[in-house]
């Protein structure tokens, strides 16, 4: 019997072997994780005040294709654009438009999403335009923090559930609530896998780390109420409902024998 078996005898939840990526496909993942950093290290040299979310998709989408990839969100499930750009108290799921324009005092999150050579990766960044209020330079810190916090958790065969309880620790420690029903995923042979990766479960909880899984870890962390609500007209987009900010950082990681490893960020 081996360790999966044993540990789904017990009780465990476990990741099916379809979700445990082989080191061909590893390799081909981590290919496009590098481009997908390039792409966000392209648009960090180029965001600044005054620039529409349209010319940050047309950067994602010009980058992205002319080294050979495909933007990931690019008419996925109807999405429109190459990618999301979700300011201040959007928490997610931004889609650029040409009359919005970045201005002072703005946070920004550029979430990039790449398939190269049919392999998906995916990380987001927050960008922080200007002259930006201690209360907003607070909340990213905390954030990039709550991540932190999260990775240092993450042991091989320990817990889903022990990234989150890390995340959610720091987030309440500090004043914030953590978004509960929209979470990381799975992710490398297809852009959303298995596991739902959340960050409001106890420690000890959820799906074991094993060795080849691949998932984000994005926790939302909003200044005020986690509550939030959809935009009716474009059915993405979502805000939080008492219009205070959110933000949220995106890294890829690889489960290895030894540690995680981080794909993309």
């Amino acid at each position: 019997m081996n360790r999966l078996d044993a540990l789904a005898l017990e009780g465990e939840i476990v990741p099916s072997m379809s979700l445990l990526k082989s080191d061909k496909e590893i390799e081909m993942i981590k290919k496009s994780a590098r481009l997908n950093t390039a792409v966000l290290d392209h648009v960090s040299a180029h965001i600044k005040a005054g620039m529409s979310t349209q010319e940050i998709d047309t950067l994602v989408y010009d980058y992205t294709t002319q080294n050979g990839g495909i933007p990931a969100p690019l008419n996925y499930n109807g999405f429109p654009k190459s990618v999301c750009t979700s300011i201040n108290q959007v928490i997610c799921h931004g889609i650029p438009q040409e009359d919005e324009l970045l201005k002072d005092g703005d946070i920004i999150n550029v979430d990039v999403s790449t398939i190269l050579n049919g392999y998906f990766s995916d990380a987001s960044r927050m960008f922080l335009i200007g002259q930006v209020s201690e209360n907003a330079k607070k909340l990213v810190h905390t954030t990039k923090e709550c991540v932190e916090r999260g990775l240092k958790a993450a042991k091989p065969w320990g817990h889903l559930g022990d990234i989150a309880d890390a995340i959610q620790t720091h987030a309440t420690q500090n004043g914030y609530s953590v978004v509960a029903e929209i979470g990381g995923h799975g992710i490398g042979l297809e852009f959303h896998e298995e596991p739902f990766v959340s960050y409001v479960t106890p420690k000890g909880s959820e799906m074991v780390l094993v060795p080849g899984m691949i998932f984000t870890i994005e926790p939302m962390i909003n200044e005020g109420s986690a509550d939030f609500y959809i935009d009716a007209e474009n059915d993405w987009t979502v805000y939080t409902t008492d219009n205070l900010l959110s933000a949220q950082i995106e890294y890829m990681v690889l489960v290895t024998e030894t540690d995680l490893q981080i794909l993309t960020c």
